[in-house]
């Protein structure tokens, strides 16, 4: 029988409901995705929870029941890309403990700062998650430090789950929910309490391509793990699920699916733009799924209720501005221009001229003069514009060329001469 049990989640809840640490996170319904998958679209808006991620829950269950019932325990060290990071410190915090977190060199700064705000001890070691929790069980060797694991504990999967009895709460008549699959504690959980308390809500797991490892668990009957996950969602690049979590996925979850960067992407600013939600690649990944033309006609949503998890908002700032450009581009919003000239002074003046009076916008300019195509004289002059679309592109483009250059659309979808 699994530790997991409904007794246990309830607990948890009721642990949360008597703190001020865990919040009950509103839903709302979005229009857009729910036109574009013919159902329901309710978004569970998890990253609005205190430290931005449904993390808080499963650490403040697990620290408030040491704190409890283990006085001898004095500090707790973890292991984490950010979230996890952030729920313990802050619970640690609150329980009276200290805490020692271990972060991968390459987690978001932004986690790292606010890890630190909540009183944590950070110690950054390796290149990815799996290298941060090899470096963290070495940190365990006193009686008074408990190792306090991001999805390899019953009490922390406990806590997580307790996010699929308040969806159940705020929307009874929910058909299906999707989660991320990371660690796979927030679904095993998540999946657990709805299976005791509503068997016939389906439960979808959703991975990115660059960290997928639970269908090949699945089809290998135990859990399979990856040494590089590699992914924008950096929240679920654990590289593999526990013993644990596998046997709750296995059990309780009816499909997982599979998605691209692209998809999550896509998702972090649809949310952005229409939801006015700014949420990481964790916390889009579910919503990914509803993205991808592929996922929603395999799992057939037409006329659900269908709650996709926001899990997570702490986006770092560089990978914000990764995806704004990556979708400028896709657009036709953000264009790179090479511009053969004769290599003459004015000539980029009068380019950028025909440019601006067309109402676009140069970001940079740069001259070319050692391609190997380049006749003795000539160099190319390239342009990153700022466009509102592909019409005013096409403008930019006509203007260009009709004063006698050769134009090569370096970025976009294909390119034009």
């Amino acid at each position: 029988m699994s530790p997991v049990t409904i007794d246990a989640i309830e607990r948890a809840a009721n642990r949360a409901a008597a703190a001020d640490i865990v919040q009950r996170t509103p839903v709302e319904r979005s229009r857009s995705l729910s036109e574009r998958c013919g159902a329901e679209v309710l978004l569970k808006m998890e990253h609005l929870q205190r430290t931005g991620s449904f993390k808080t829950r499963g650490a403040h269950n697990a620290l408030a029941r040491i704190a409890a019932d283990e006085p001898e325990i004095r500090r707790v060290v973890a292991a984490s890309a950010g979230n996890h990071a952030q729920g313990v410190a802050l619970a640690a915090t609150e329980a009276g403990l200290d805490s020692t977190i271990v972060m991968p060199e390459s987690a978001p700064q932004a986690k790292i700062e606010a890890t630190r705000s909540y009183g944590a001890d950070v110690v950054l070691h390796g290149a990815a998650f799996p290298d941060a929790m090899a470096h963290a069980r070495t940190l365990i060797d006193d009686p008074e430090v408990r190792f306090i694991h991001a999805f390899d504990d019953p009490d922390i999967v406990a806590g997580q789950a307790t996010l699929g009895l308040e969806v159940l709460d705020q929307v009874p008549d929910v058909d299906t929910v999707i989660a991320p699959i990371g660690g796979g504690g927030l679904i095993g959980g998540v999946a657990a309490a709805l299976a005791a308390r509503a068997p016939d809500v389906r439960v979808v797991g959703v991975q990115t391509e660059g960290s997928a490892t639970v269908a090949a668990s699945l089809a290998a009957g135990e859990p399979v793990s990856i040494d590089d996950p590699d992914t924008i969602a950096d929240g679920i690049a654990t590289g593999g699920v526990s013993d644990l979590t596998f046997g709750l996925i296995r059990e309780h979850v009816d499909d997982v699916v599979v998605v691209s960067d692209d998809d999550v992407a896509a998702a972090i600013l649809l949310l952005l733009e229409r939801a006015k939600q700014m949420v990481e690649g964790a916390g889009a990944t579910a919503t990914a799924a509803l993205m991808n033309d592929a996922v929603v006609d395999e799992l057939d949503l037409a006329g659900e209720t269908v709650v996709p998890l926001l899990c997570g908002g702490n986006i770092d700032i560089t990978t914000l501005q990764e995806v704004l450009t990556h979708a400028l581009v896709d657009r036709h919003q953000l264009i790179e221009l090479a511009v053969r000239i004769d290599d003459r002074p004015g000539k980029m003046g009068e380019i950028s001229t025909l440019i601006g009076a067309e109402g676009a916008n140069i970001r940079t300019v740069r001259h070319e003069r050692s391609r190997p195509d380049l006749p003795v004289g000539d160099a190319d002059l390239v342009f990153e514009v700022e466009t509102n679309g592909p019409a005013h592109m096409e403008r930019v483009l006509t203007a260009v060329r009709g004063a006698g250059y050769v134009v090569e659309r370096t970025t976009g979808a294909g390119s034009s001469a």
